[in-house]
């Protein structure tokens, strides 16, 4: 069955910012004095789970946003854009979709407005949001807000009819690499989730003597990524060309997460027979997105940004980011149950999604990725160690 994304508009008259919970969990913002347009730019994917919300959010309240303009951009380039424009006095983008690594980007640089000063117009996120999402919301210093989460990785995928007797643990990946030379790939983690969590689950899978410190604590983890990558051919610019590759049958083993599992099997881009695995040792390293707003945005857009926060965040809207299991399971916040989503979420995920997920989430310890300053000096250090051989 092949699934192509609809958006899942509907059910949403006269719902508001205001508290739907008991315990009104959720902030009411200002108005604008007239409709605005919403730039949204996405360097995550996220719109793949999020673009229904916002598109509900427009239906139900159109009195405060006219439209949502919704453009994508690789990560890598999204801060200096958003720099630039600032300097020049002219930011003409409202809101960023981003993972952890624009996210850590624009923290490193000052890009992102301080949101403890809005903290009375935002929802109760201690309250409302999964612990481990809570835990994720931690490394946004107060400048962005999950609007969704999972455990992520790092998996293998690989495809049973050339890997018959698949990897067990990362030495054994390394002699099966040895052993098939450009057959294993995986993307720059500066832009690709399946390369950031290969990148910090591999400090557990070694024992590593600090892997939450890529400068001092990672000796395993950067001779490992270099031995690898002498039989690696190219590493790939994003998740979507690995997958293609695999695909394709140019490549047998990639690196995956459940959500890079699930969807590109789902869409037909990966035959259905492709099998996952994980590592001894191995610890999930857990991944969010994020909504964050650039310094200079006007102080009325900003509060209409709040209200959409508060919408995005509330569970009936949530359930749509069960998607076709892209960033699966998906919701950030507590309480969403695959029943709640649109049918033809239930349908791929009832299809295409694994079993072993469940006994896997709740048997192996979930870590939270690197701080953002790390995470910037773990990127740094591949792209000049081990991605530059490769260029």
């Amino acid at each position: 069955m092949k699934i192509t994304r609809r958006t899942f508009v509907g059910g949403v008259a006269g719902m508001t910012g205001l508290g739907l919970l008991p315990g009104r969990l959720f902030a009411q913002a200002k108005a604008p004095a007239s409709p605005v347009t919403i730039t949204i730019v996405d360097v995550a994917g996220n719109l793949a789970l999020t673009q229904g919300m916002f598109e509900n959010y427009a239906a139900a309240k159109p009195e405060w946003v006219s439209s949502f303009a919704f453009t994508k951009a690789p990560a890598p380039e999204l801060p200096a854009k958003i720099q630039a424009q600032q300097a020049a006095g002219k930011v003409d983008i409202d809101l960023v979709l981003t993972g952890t690594d624009a996210l850590a980007a624009g923290l490193d640089q000052g890009l992102w407005i301080d949101l403890a000063q809005h903290k009375s117009s935002l929802p109760d996120l201690e309250n409302i949001l999964l612990p481990q999402a809570f835990k994720m919301q931690g490394l946004a210093k107060d400048q962005g807000v999950v609007v969704t989460y999972y455990p992520s990785g790092p998996l293998i995928e690989y495809m049973p009819e050339r890997v018959p007797t698949p990897p067990k643990t990362a030495a054994e990946l390394l002699e099966w690499a040895k052993a098939n030379p450009n057959k294993f790939m995986y993307a720059r983690p500066a832009n690709s989730g399946p390369g950031r969590t290969f990148l910090m689950g591999l400090p557990y899978l070694l024992g590593d003597s600090d892997p939450l410190d890529p400068v001092n604590g990672w000796a395993k983890t950067w001779e490992y990524l270099k031995a690898i990558g002498e039989h690696i051919e190219y590493y790939g610019t994003g998740t979507t060309q690995t997958m293609k590759e695999l695909g394709e049958g140019t490549r047998d083993i990639v690196v995956s997460t459940t959500g890079w599992d699930i969807n590109p099997r789902a869409l037909g881009i990966v035959p259905t027979e492709a099998k996952v695995g994980k590592l001894e040792g191995f610890h999930w390293v857990t991944d969010a997105h994020y909504a964050v707003i650039p310094k200079g945005v006007s102080d009325e857009k900003v509060a209409v940004l709040l209200d959409v926060i508060n919408f995005i965040l509330q569970p009936k809207q949530q359930a749509i980011a069960y998607d076709q299991g892209y960033f699966y399971p998906g919701p950030a916040v507590k309480d969403v149950t695959l029943d709640m989503a649109p049918q033809e979420s239930q349908d791929a995920i009832n299809e295409f999604g694994r079993p072993e997920y469940a006994d896997w989430i709740a048997n192996n310890p979930l870590e939270v990725p690197l701080e953002p300053a790390r995470i910037v000096d773990a990127f740094r250090i591949w792209d000049e160690q081990v991605g530059a051989s490769k260029t």
